[in-house]
């Protein structure tokens, strides 16, 4: 049974289908892997064990009937906990939510649920979601798979470490600024940020809205597909035939190449060199205008956040971690008339990167400049906080600001994740170059 948690949850799902897997047999290998592991109150901010058992034992008796909903029917997953969850804590890492407990589901757990997949929990994250780093203080830091020293990744730094560890098949998380992807690369994990409005939003404590998007983190892209399609409510997408033969493919040269340092820029080199081998034409480009984009961040996302979350903030303000606490009144220097006008450069930016970029099926990047930072100097040094927190989120934030789907893949390299950026709704077209590109990269 050991085995089973160190599984793609496809394959989980095909052991199912051919009756070498026992849905209740593998939820509870699960439940005991997280009972057993000694990090567990670091990952988990709760644990559904009787829901889990429950859906388990159902999709058991549908796989002895011949009559399963899914492929992925029967296969044990976690929740950010910023999914409500019907009678079970939502706090979204905050002690401002300490005992929100909602009535319902949100509608993407409703989604998985009808597909048959089994919820095993909910994890860790940043307060509030409004951190690429992953440290917490106010509840649990999550650890990170290659360096007990340092963070996980943020903000569904739970998430990643609910798989890097073996405690879950899949790990749902949310993707603000590159809240699924920085995790996923610095646990070796594939994280897909979805398009935003693709997924819904129904019952997602919101950090800013126009932003916000729910993605998967997990073992292998044929994953990433199978899980996103259940949440959506449709077939998944078929990956059948993918090639980079011929693939047209960018580097984007632009601020996102600048202050990498040297670890993730030798594995981004290496993996660019092996999608060459593997028959992908790459080219350099260059859209300035992204830097006009990244200019404007600020403003775009601490008003919002700051506008959804004022009174609830300064009702408060001490229950609160301080560098979170410190972000989101950045908000409070933005006037609405900053705000109106940065969308409006942004609408701008986004027309001109979508023509600079058309004639290639994906742009390329290293998920995050930077290697995962050290949890005690994070607690100690506000410089070095801000420094990293913003580094991390740099390029990935390129995909939330264009309004892109994007998918990071491991390198090979422990904690190095290459970026693959498509249009919005290019999901299909996105998540079959990256099989492709995961077998060039394994």
């Amino acid at each position: 049974m050991q085995t089973w948690l160190q599984m793609p949850a496809a394959d989980l799902g095909r052991g199912i289908e051919a009756g070498e897997i026992d849905p209740l047999a593998l939820t509870q290998a699960y439940l005991d892997a997280i009972d057993a592991h000694e990090l567990k109150d670091r990952i988990f901010a709760r644990v559904t064990a009787d829901r889990a058992l429950a859906e388990a034992a159902a999709a058991s008796e549908r796989a002895a009937a011949g009559q399963r909903l899914s492929l992925l029917d029967g296969v044990p997953i976690s929740w950010k906990d910023l999914f409500d969850t019907a009678g079970v804590g939502t706090e979204s890492g905050s002690k401002l939510l300490l005992g929100r407990v909602p009535d319902d589901d949100a509608q993407v757990l409703k989604n998985a649920t009808a597909a048959g997949l089994v919820c095993l929990g909910k994890t860790h994250m940043s307060e509030l979601a409004f951190s690429g780093l992953g440290y917490n203080p106010s509840t649990n830091t999550p650890p990170c798979v290659n360096d007990a020293a340092a963070v996980p990744g943020g903000s569904s730094s739970g998430a990643a470490a609910s798989v890097a560890f073996g405690l879950s098949a899949v790990g749902i998380g949310s993707d603000t600024g590159g809240s699924v992807r920085i995790p996923a690369a610095w646990n070796d994990l594939v994280g897909l940020k979805t398009t935003s409005g693709r997924l819904s939003l129904d019952g997602v404590v919101p950090l800013a809205l126009k932003f916000d998007t729910v993605g998967p983190l997990c073992r292998t892209v044929g994953d990433a597909n199978q899980i996103t399609a259940m949440m959506e409510g449709r077939r998944a997408f078929d990956l059948r035939g993918n090639t980079l033969a011929n693939k047209r493919v960018a580097i984007l040269d632009t601020i996102a190449l600048q202050d990498v340092r040297e670890v993730p820029m030798a594995a981004f080199e290496s993996a660019v060199a092996r999608l060459k081998e593997a028959g992908a034409q790459i080219e350099h480009i260059h859209v300035p205008e992204v830097e006009t984009a990244m200019a404007h961040t600020s403003c775009l996302y601490t008003s919002e956040a700051y506008g959804l979350w004022r009174d609830v903030i300064e009702a408060d303000p001490d229950a609160m971690y301080s560098e979170i606490l410190e972000r989101f009144r950045l908000g409070k220097t933005h006037s609405g008339a900053d705000y109106v006008a940065a969308w409006s450069t942004l609408e701008k930016v986004r027309i001109a990167y979508e023509i600079a970029t058309a004639t290639y099926d994906v742009v390329i990047l290293p998920t995050a400049p930077i290697l995962p930072p050290n949890l005690e100097r994070l607690n100690t040094d506000h410089d070095y906080y801000i420094k990293e927190n913003l580094l991390a989120l740099r390029n990935t934030r390129i995909g939330n600001l264009m309004g892109l789907c994007a998918l990071s893949l491991p390198t090979g390299t422990p904690s190095c994740g290459i970026m693959m950026m498509a249009p919005a709704y290019g999901e299909g077209a996105l998540l079959r170059i990256g099989a492709a590109a995961e077998e060039a990269l394994a």
